[in-house]
C-alpha cells in the first residue's frame, strides 16, 4: 500500500477543494464484505493530476463527470484522476469493501454470548479508505453525507442525528466539515440508553449482552458527561458544533477511545462487567472527559499534518484530567496522572524513538511515520508541558488563547504556529521561546537538591539541573512530628524557577528532614532526593500528608531504579514497609504495578524471582487484612488482584476458586475467575478441561480471550505449539484474542519452555506483519514479544532482526522500544 508523503498531500491540498461526499453503505450481502458508494463533490483551483484513494475487495465502477474510468488503472490504494480541468466536479466510485477482524477500517464482531453481530468504523489514521473512496487527508475537510442499509432490527448510529426511513434503510444527517478520519458509523442491534441535554440528544450505547452492566452504570456515566459538557461550555466561547452527542461502547477497539465528532467510541471493557476500583472508574470518567475536549480541539480546529498531532492530544489529556478534577466527584485525578500516566511519557522520552512533542514537519514526511507518534510522548508529556505552560502563564491567559484559536480556525485547520500565535495574542510573555525549549526539545530533565544545613540566615536549597528546560516548581519541607516522630508535618511550600539565577534559594530556620522538589507535580522532570531526604522518605513516605507528594516521591524511587540507582529489592522493601498503610489507591495500584511488571518480572534475575513473589503476597495479605472490614473494597480488590497473579503455589487461590469466593470477600465474578485460573495455568494447577468448562460457563467475548490466554500459558509444549500456531500461522485471530494468546504465551516460570520461540518471534513477526498489517504488527511487537527473556542472546537476535529485516514501521518502532526496555533491564541487573 503507498503511503501519503506530506508533500503528496500540499500539492493536492494547493490542487483541490472537497465540498461533500455523499456515501451509501449496505450492509446487507454478507458476513465477509459490504457494498460502498460515494459521490465525491470537488473543485479544482487549476488544471492538473491527483489521486484519490481506496482499498477495495472489488472496484466494480468509477465515472469522473459522468465519463467512465477504468478500474484497473487502481494502483494499490490509489486510482489517478488526470487531465482535470479547472473547476467543479463529481467522481462517483462503487466498490465491495472487506470487513476487518483487526479493528481497522469496519469492524465486525459477533458476540459469542448470544449470536448477534456489530460494525463500526475505526477510520483513524487512514483506514476510511477501507470503507469508501477518499481524498485521505485531514486539511481536506467536507461535508459527509452517509446513508446505510441494514439488516432489520439494527440501529445505526452516526457523525449527526440518524434517522430510520424504514426497510432497513438509514440516514444521517450531513457534518458539518470535518476530516476525513473523522467519520464514523456503528450498526447492530444497540442497546441505548437515550436522553437530552441543553436541548441536545444524548446517548450511550453497547452491545445486547452488556445491557444490564451499562444500564447499572449509565447515570454515573451520563452525569460525569454531563458535568464535563457544561464545564467545557463555561471555559470554552465556541459552542459545541454538532447536533448530538452519542458515546458508543463497541468490542475488539484497538484504543481506549476515539473522538468522533457527534459518536465518540470506547472500547467496550469500559461496560464492567465484573467489580472495579474507584480508580478504574475515575479512569473511564477521564476518557470521557478526554473524548470531549477533541470536540473542539481536534474535530472543530484540526491540525494540517500529522506533525502536529500532538496538539490534539496533548490538549484532550490535560482537559480531561484538569476539568474532571474541577467538574466531578473525581477530585484527585493529578494523582492518578502522576503515578500512572506521567511515567508512560518519562519512559517513551528516554528511548531511541523519543522525539519532541512537537516534531519537526520534515520528521513526519509520511502517515505512516506519524502513527509512530501515538505515544507516551504526544499524551503525557505534552500534556505536562501543558500543565506546566498554565503554572507559567496563568489559566486565564492559557483560556483566551485557547479561545482565540478556536475562534480564528473552527471548522478549519492550524499548526503549532498558529496555535502558538493565539497564546500570545493573549498575554505578554514569551510563549514563542517557551514553545521552542519545551516543544521543539526532546528527553528528560533531571533535578537535584543539594540542601544546606540551618545557620543564622536559615537553610539553603540548591538545585542543580541536567536538561535546559525553563521549570516553575513548587518545594515542599516537611519536619518529623515532635510528639509522634514516624508522622510528617508540612512546614512550608514555596515556588522557585529553575535554573536558579540568582544562586541558592534561602529559607528561614533549621533544615527540613524531607525537602521535595516538583511538590504538587506541576512539572515534567525526573527529581532526585538529597541523602537525609531520602532516608526520611523511606522511613515515613506513607506519612506525607498530600497523596500527590507521595506519588511524586514513588516517582522519584522508580526513576532511580531504572536508571541503576537504586536497587529494585530496596523499591520492594519501602513498598513492603508503606503499603499496608497507604490511603490512595492510584498510589497503591501504580506501585504495585511496577513492582510486580518490571522489578519482579524483568529487573531481578530469575534467582530472585521467588523472593520478590513472596514480597509481593506479603504486602497483599497486610492489604487484605486491613480491609476485612469492609470500608475499602477497592484496595481490598487490587489486593486480591495482585496476590492471585504473585501466587507461587496454587492451593490458596485453587480454594478461592472452588469456594467461588476470597474469605471475607469478595465473590468471585468473571474477571476474579479468569484470573485465578490464569495463574493457575501457568503453575500447571489445570488443564484444557477445566478451561473449557469455565468458558461454558463464561462464553462471553471476555470469556473466550481469558480461555485463549489460559490456553497459552499452559506448561505444556503441544499447549505453546498450538498458541504459536494460532498467533503466527494462521490469520483468523481478531486483534483481541491475538492480543490474549500473546499475553498467555510468555511466562517467567517456562523460560525453558519457550526458549526456542525466542529467536522464532523475530523471524515470524516480521511475516506476520507483512501479512496483516499495522494494527496486528503493533499487538505483535507488545504483546507477543519474548519480554522475559532479558539476556544478551535475545538483545543479539533482535539487534539483529532490526538490523536486516525490512520492517513495517509499526513492528520496527515496537521493536526499538521493546529492545531498549531489554538493555535496560539488562544494565539494572548488572547494576
Amino acid at each position: 500500500m503507498s503511503v501519503l508523503t506530506r508533500d503528496e498531500a500540499q500539492t493536492r491540498a494547493q490542487l483541490i477543494d472537497v465540498h461533500r461526499y455523499t456515501v451509501a453503505l449496505d450492509l446487507t450481502t454478507g458476513d465477509e464484505t459490504f457494498e460502498s458508494r460515494a459521490a465525491i463533490q470537488f473543485t479544482a483551483r487549476a488544471a492538473g493530476d491527483t489521486f484519490v484513494e481506496l482499498k477495495p475487495a472489488l472496484l466494480r465502477s468509477v465515472t469522473l463527470d459522468g465519463q467512465p474510468l477504468d478500474p484497473h488503472t487502481l494502483d494499490q490504494n490509489r486510482l489517478a484522476l488526470t487531465g482535470l480541468t479547472e473547476g467543479e466536479h463529481e467522481l462517483r466510485v462503487d466498490a465491495t469493501m472487506r470487513y476487518s477482524r483487526t479493528g481497522e477500517g469496519m469492524h465486525r464482531f459477533t458476540d459469542p454470548t448470544d449470536g448477534e453481530t456489530y460494525v463500526y468504523t475505526q477510520m483513524f489514521l487512514e483506514d476510511i479508505q477501507r470503507v469508501f473512496a477518499v481524498f485521505d487527508q485531514p486539511d481536506l475537510k467536507a461535508v459527509f453525507a452517509l446513508s446505510l442499509t441494514a439488516p432489520e432490527g439494527w440501529t445505526v448510529l452516526g457523525n449527526g442525528i440518524a434517522t430510520d426511513e424504514g426497510d432497513g434503510h438509514w440516514s444521517i444527517a450531513p457534518t458539518p466539515p470535518i476530516s476525513t478520519y473523522l467519520v464514523a458509523v456503528a450498526a447492530g442491534p444497540w442497546h441505548s440508553v437515550r436522553t437530552e441535554h441543553a436541548g441536545l440528544p444524548f446517548g450511550i450505547h453497547c452491545r445486547r449482552s452488556l445491557a444490564p452492566h451499562l444500564d447499572a452504570d449509565a447515570d454515573e456515566i451520563l452525569t460525569i458527561t454531563r458535568a464535563c459538557y457544561d464545564r467545557y461550555h463555561e471555559k470554552f466561547e465556541e459552542p459545541y458544533p454538532f447536533d448530538s452527542y452519542d458515546q458508543a461502547f463497541v468490542p475488539e477497539f484497538n484504543a481506549g477511545a476515539m473522538e468522533n465528532p457527534g459518536l465518540v467510541t470506547f472500547r467496550d471493557e469500559f461496560v464492567y462487567r465484573s467489580a472495579v476500583t474507584d480508580t478504574e472508574r475515575q479512569t473511564r470518567a477521564m476518557v470521557i472527559a478526554h473524548e470531549m475536549a477533541h470536540m473542539w480541539f481536534g474535530d472543530l480546529v484540526t491540525l494540517t499534518w500529522w506533525d502536529d498531532i500532538w496538539l490534539n492530544e496533548s490538549f484532550a489529556e490535560y482537559m480531561g484530567y484538569q476539568t474532571l478534577t474541577e467538574a466531578t466527584r473525581h477530585t484527585d485525578t493529578w494523582v492518578a496522572f502522576g503515578i500512572d500516566r506521567k511515567s508512560w511519557g518519562y519512559d517513551a522520552d528516554q528511548r531511541p524513538s523519543t522525539h519532541p512533542v512537537a516534531p519537526d514537519p520534515d520528521a513526519v514526511p509520511d502517515t505512516a511515520s506519524a502513527m509512530l507518534n501515538f505515544d507516551g510522548i504526544s499524551y503525557a508529556k505534552g500534556a505536562s508541558a501543558l500543565r506546566q505552560l498554565v503554572t507559567w502563564l496563568g489559566e486565564k491567559d492559557f483560556l483566551a488563547g485557547i479561545n482565540t484559536h478556536f475562534a480564528r480556525h473552527k471548522f478549519g485547520n492550524a499548526t503549532l504556529a498558529d496555535f502558538i500565535d493565539s497564546l500570545a495574542a493573549s498575554t505578554d510573555r514569551d510563549v514563542h521561546k517557551w514553545a521552542e525549549k519545551w516543544l521543539r526539545t526532546s528527553g528528560v530533565d533531571t533535578l537535584t537538591p543539594t540542601v544546606g544545613n540551618g545557620s543564622e540566615a536559615g537553610w539553603t536549597l540548591d538545585v542543580t539541573q541536567h536538561g535546559n528546560r525553563p521549570h516553575r516548581i513548587a518545594v515542599g519541607a516537611y519536619d518529623r512530628d515532635l510528639v509522634d516522630p514516624g508522622q510528617l508535618t508540612p512546614r512550608d511550600r514555596f515556588e522557585i524557577d529553575i535554573p536558579q539565577r540568582d544562586g541558592p534559594t534561602v529559607r528561614p530556620g533549621r533544615r527540613p528532614d524531607l525537602v521535595v522538589l516538583n511538590d504538587g507535580d506541576l512539572t515534567y522532570a525526573k527529581v532526585r532526593l538529597d541523602d537525609r531526604s531520602w532516608a526520611t522518605a523511606l522511613e515515613s513516605l506513607s506519612a506525607i500528608p498530600d497523596p500527590l507528594t507521595r506519588a511524586v516521591v514513588w516517582n522519584a524511587a522508580r526513576d532511580m531504579v531504572r536508571d541503576g540507582e537504586l536497587a529494585p529489592t530496596a523499591y520492594l522493601d519501602a513498598a513492603r514497609t508503606h503499603l499496608p498503610r497507604e490511603s490512595d489507591l492510584a498510589v497503591v495500584q501504580g506501585v504495585l504495578a511496577f513492582a510486580a511488571t518490571q522489578i519482579t518480572d524483568r529487573y531481578l534475575g530469575p534467582d530472585d524471582r521467588p523472593a520478590a513473589l513472596a514480597t509481593l503476597t506479603s504486602i497483599c495479605r497486610a492489604l487484605i487484612r486491613r480491609t476485612e472490614d469492609g470500608n475499602a473494597p477497592g484496595l481490598r480488590l487490587t489486593a486480591v488482584r495482585h496476590f492471585i497473579s504473585a501466587a507461587t503455589q496454587p492451593d490458596g487461590i485453587q480454594d478461592w476458586l472452588n469456594s467461588d469466593s476470597v474469605p471475607g470477600g469478595p465473590e468471585l465474578d468473571p474477571e476474579l475467575r479468569w484470573r485465578i485460573l490464569y495463574r493457575l495455568a501457568v503453575l500447571g494447577a489445570v488443564d484444557d478441561d477445566a478451561i473449557a468448562a469455565e468458558l461454558t460457563r463464561d462464553p462471553s467475548a471476555t470469556g473466550q480471550e481469558g480461555a485463549a490466554r489460559c490456553r497459552a500459558a499452559l506448561p505444556d509444549g503441544d499447549a505453546k505449539a498450538a498458541a504459536w500456531d494460532r498467533m503466527f500461522r494462521t490469520d483468523d485471530l481478531s486483534n483481541y484474542l491475538f492480543t490474549a494468546t500473546a499475553q498467555g504465551f510468555w511466562q517467567p516460570e517456562q523460560a525453558d519452555l519457550v526458549r526456542r520461540y525466542v529467536p522464532r518471534f523475530y523471524t515470524d513477526a516480521v511475516e506476520l506483519a507483512d501479512r496483516r498489517g499495522p494494527a496486528i504488527a503493533e499487538c505483535a511487537g507488545r504483546y507477543a514479544f519474548p519480554i522475559h527473556a532479558a539476556d544478551e542472546e535475545s538483545l543479539r537476535l533482535g539487534e539483529e532482526c532490526l538490523s536486516a529485516a525490512d520492517l513495517l514501521p509499526a513492528l520496527r518502532r515496537k521493536l526499538v522500544d521493546q529492545l531498549d526496555d531489554l538493555r535496560r533491564a539488562l544494565r539494572v541487573r548488572e547494576g
